[in-house]
């Protein structure tokens, strides 16, 4: 047999053309006798979170029909990490905090009080800098998607939209989303809570001691004067909480010998790549950038011109990821920038620095962690917890991954929680529009769940099936981000025909020509030897799914 050379263009979205014209989906489940029961009926939903996420949920829950939404937002705008500021986050602890507050610490009111409680300050600035929690975005960023695939389906960019999206830009374009459905700050809706934090989400029970739903104690912070603020808590009820929080709360800071010994020797001298906001302060500086993906490759591109020189240190691939998820960013790192391996030690006694091969490297005065983010939900304490034998089965366990979730959206021992776009390697503005849906259908009755054994079963096998916990749990890529699309459209289309309610389109079939225009223009063209036996005669283009992941 002979063997030819074919390209393969490393793409931004799922492959999908063979899905423009959906087909039925058959799913086992979807004919089992076994059907979840709810334990109460669910009228009223709480959505944490007015990002993309929160605001395509309250779009989808709105023409649902329930009978009371609410939205809590801690910063005051929509559009999450799409609303930049010249303000930063605070410092990233080195090491990493538990994860069950690695975002923030709650903030409740003394145990005794009665709601609403108030407090009076004597500061603003400090205190709504630790409430918003300033974003990970820094001056120049732009989306790593082009335009026509970073979009919500109802409200395309117009026509002659450039591709590249600037994030002051995106952050226009979700507010116009926002106002669109009544649901921004400027609004005056009663639906939505702007400068409010979602401090306590516990279970709620009824005179009779039955569960029923779920009790929301929130934290509204209030600018009084230039130097003063107020903090006002008080409680709602719910029957579901939608987690539509995101991904890229709480920094992560690798476990490395010597680190913290470094930070403290040297103050400001270590950030994580969220508190970086532009080149300057790095002019005439030598520094070493932790990581190899979006965050760390970009930053690093940026400031090489300001630099007086510029290390990039990246760890081994993880073997249950495609080898190209983490080095295709790689291809973007100027010339003149030294590529190391993994940290070994960090040495403040004589200001060097020593990598896994025995490299030593002396004079680095700034370093940039561009390692990512963990998961954490510090307002759902029951559920962050290291044993999976404990009860309630934990969601968060060391912040590396969610466990306990139907399809990584449905808290299965408890299926009134949802969370959004809890996985990497897919388009979120689009996905977010599937499990929204989903959510809707299901807690409205006009979808069906199968029985808690069905879905642990399920769980298990998916678990198993990708390679067991860690990071790479939730990475979807092309391949599986094809299946869940089909399998949402399936299963949501089937329902409506069913129960009623809307049903959902899949993706357009014009995605994968866009994409592999934008990864050629982005990260060149990549040609590999292949199997003609295997994979046939014909210049192939093959797919591969990368957003602004994390996986350093």
């Amino acid at each position: 047999m002979t063997s030819r050379n074919f390209l393969v263009v490393l793409s931004l979205v799922p492959l999908l053309s063979t899905f423009a014209h959906q087909q039925p989906f058959h799913s086992e489940w979807l004919d089992q006798p076994d059907e979840y029961e709810f334990k109460w009926p669910i009228h009223k939903v709480a959505i944490i979170g007015a990002g993309v996420n929160g605001l395509i949920a309250y779009r989808e829950f709105t023409g649902a029909g329930f009978e009371q939404l609410r939205v809590f937002e801690r910063d005051d705008v929509p559009g999450g990490n799409w609303h930049y500021t010249e303000q930063t986050p605070l410092d990233a602890p080195i090491p990493n905090a538990d994860a069950s507050v690695g975002d923030f610490v709650p903030s409740l009111p003394p145990a005794e009080a009665s709601f609403p409680y108030q407090e009076n300050y004597s500061e603003w600035e400090p205190r709504w800098r630790e409430h918003r929690g300033p974003k990970p975005v820094w001056e120049s960023l732009e989306s790593n998607a082009p335009a026509p695939i970073q979009q919500i389906t109802e409200i395309p960019w117009p026509t002659g939209t450039p591709w590249h999206l600037p994030h002051r830009t995106l952050a226009r374009y979700l507010r116009a989303f926002a106002s669109f459905h009544g649901a921004n700050s400027n609004d005056a809706n009663p639906d939505i809570a702007y400068n409010t934090r979602v401090e306590l989400v516990e279970k709620r029970y009824d005179e009779a001691g039955q569960e029923h739903g779920w009790t929301v104690t929130v934290k509204r912070l209030e600018r009084t004067g230039p130097y003063s603020s107020t903090a006002i808590w008080w409680t709602e009820d719910f029957d579901a909480v939608v987690v539509a929080t995101g991904r890229y709360n709480a920094p992560n800071i690798p476990q490395i010998s010597g680190l913290k010994e470094w930070a403290e020797k040297f103050p400001g001298s270590v950030i994580h790549s969220r508190q970086y906001r532009r080149p300057e302060p790095f002019a005439n500086e030598t520094v070493l950038v932790v990581g190899g993906a979006t965050s760390a490759v970009e930053i690093t591109r940026e400031i090489n011109s300001k630099a007086l020189k510029v290390y990039q240190s990246v760890r081994a691939p993880n073997p249950y990821l495609p080898y190209e998820a983490a080095r295709l960013q790689l291809k973007r790192l100027p010339a003149n920038v030294s590529v190391v391996p993994e940290i070994r030690h960090f040495h403040s006694s004589n200001s060097s620095i020593e990598f896994a091969n025995g490299t030593v490297i002396l004079g680095v005065t700034r370093v940039i962690f561009g390692t990512g983010f963990r998961y954490s939900f510090p307002f759902l304490p029951q559920f962050n917890n290291l044993s999976d034998s404990s009860s309630p089965h934990p969601i968060v366990t060391n912040g590396t991954h969610l466990r306990s979730l139907h399809e990584d959206f449905l808290y299965i021992e408890e299926p009134t929680i949802g969370l959004l776009n809890m996985n990497w390697g897919m388009q979120s503005f689009t996905y977010a529009e599937y499990l929204s849906l989903a959510l809707a259908k299901v807690w409205s009755r006009k979808a069906v769940l199968p029985g808690q054994a069905t879905l642990w079963r399920k769980y298990e096998q998916r678990v198993a099936e990708r390679g067991g916990y860690g990071r790479h749990l939730h990475f979807l890529g092309a391949d599986r981000t094809s299946a869940m699309i089909r399998f949402f459209v399936g299963w949501l289309n089937d329902a409506a025909v069913k129960f009623g309610g809307r049903q959902i389109d899949g993706q357009s079939k014009d995605l994968p020509e866009i994409s592999a225009a934008w990864s050629r223009a982005r990260y060149a063209e990549i040609v590999v030897q292949a199997n003609a036996s295997t994979l046939g005669n014909d210049e192939r283009v093959a797919s591969f799914d990368w957003i602004h992941g994390e996986d350093w």
